[in-house]
């Protein structure tokens, strides 16, 4: 029986996951064989900021997982994340002028390298994923392929997200110092939804909203394709603060106030305000983005709410209340998809990062812009079985 054997790394503000995967041909998704741990050292906001301090992180985790599968990681894909991480929209069109005028494969690549010139401030970034959100032909929509249709001017709305280069350089450089060929890089908000979004609620419009340590990440979807990226440097370190602030306390049990293992003697209620003006202050900024977008209180399904501060109380309340939109705490039983080996949600990017098994085929000789295409086509049915 053929088999894959795939790995994910996703290097957090205060975590380093890695999954190692196993595909068996006829199965829908892979096997979880071997997994890895270890608390984040040498970065800021997802920077690395100590090269040697974030090899050695990398390196532990890298070598719990290989422990944990009895094999050796020779490539890997990785994420990234981070507050370089954002994306942009931008608009070009296209005369066609070939007899018939019938829309070609050629075409299409044309019209998205023009829409690609159109990118302004990209000084020292590079580019992720570009992903076309809509085909116009003769003003109007495209709805399906838009290949062999005829008109005579063909139009894209393309969305590109990008990083700076120097941040994506650095992690490539650390982890392949360590022996393991980057094969792909996937933006971290895309991995974790493959695994915690299904079709439907990314079709119907939603956005998940993931609240890490020291960063908030948001990735928009509409008609099943990504429609807005962007991450901010605040998260649930900024909440322990608070708290450590607000209560005069030490800094480690702020952080245990905050997950619920002390506290006793401390006001409920008070507590309760100390993290929901925070809370509030995250949400706020996603609505300003869903604002500036012309999705604001516009997304059927909703806001789906992940990371490590998505269990705060009544999180989904406050979330609805800011919004007015549908909202939600993530949930994927990763234990039953992964046979036990993954705890909770906080290990869907690494584990979203091993669905892609032919991710880095073909779009690394192009600087892994085609990414996402190869990421759509291998996990057509994927979804389906994972969440319902």
């Amino acid at each position: 029986m053929k088999q894959r054997i795939t790995a994910g790394i996703d290097i957090g503000s205060q975590a380093i996951r890695v999954v190692i995967s196993e595909w068996h041909e006829g199965e829908i998704f892979p096997t979880v064989i071997g997994v890895g741990i270890a608390h984040t050292s040498g970065l800021r906001h997802g920077y690395i900021i100590h090269l040697e301090e974030a090899k050695r992180s990398i390196q532990k985790a890298v070598r719990d997982a290989e422990r944990n599968a009895k094999i050796k990681i020779e490539s890997a894909v990785l994420a990234i994340g981070g507050i370089s991480l954002e994306s942009t929209s931008t608009e070009a069109s296209l005369a066609l002028s070939r007899a018939e005028n019938e829309v070609t494969t050629a075409d299409l690549h044309k019209v998205e390298s023009l829409a690609e010139k159109e990118l302004t401030k990209m000084a020292n970034r590079k580019i992720i994923h570009a992903i076309p959100v809509r085909y116009k032909l003769d003003d109007t929509e495209i709805l399906g392929r838009a290949t062999g249709l005829h008109g005579n001017r063909l139009e894209v709305k393309t969305l590109f997200v990008t990083c700076l280069e120097q941040h994506l350089n650095d992690l490539i450089t650390a982890v392949e110092e360590l022996g393991i060929e980057v094969n792909d890089v996937v933006a971290a908000p895309v991995a974790a939804s493959l695994v915690l979004l299904n079709k439907k609620q990314k079709t119907a419009g939603c956005v998940l909203v993931n609240i890490g340590a020291e960063t908030m990440s948001l990735v928009v979807y509409e008609n099943d394709i990504p429609i807005a990226l962007q991450v901010f440097p605040i998260g649930g370190t900024d909440i322990t603060n608070d708290i450590a602030l607000a209560l005069k306390v030490p800094l480690d049990e702020a952080e245990n106030i905050k997950i619920g293992k002390s506290g006793t003697g401390i006001s409920k209620k008070k507590l309760e305000e100390i993290i929901q003006a925070r809370m509030k202050d995250i949400f706020e900024l996603v609505g300003g983005e869903l604002k500036k977008i012309g999705r604001a209180g516009l997304l059927p399904a909703g806001v789906i709410i992940s990371g490590g501060s998505a269990y705060v109380n009544n999180v989904d309340t406050l979330a609805k209340n800011i919004l007015k939109i549908p909202a939600r705490v993530a949930h994927v039983d990763m234990q039953t998809i992964s046979k036990g080996r993954l705890r909770d949600s906080s290990w869907s990017v690494a584990y979203g990062l091993t669905l892609l098994e032919d991710a880095g085929n073909s779009s690394k000789k192009e600087g892994f812009k085609n990414s996402l295409k190869n990421i759509e086509r291998t996990i057509k049915n994927i979804l389906g079985q994972i969440i319902p």
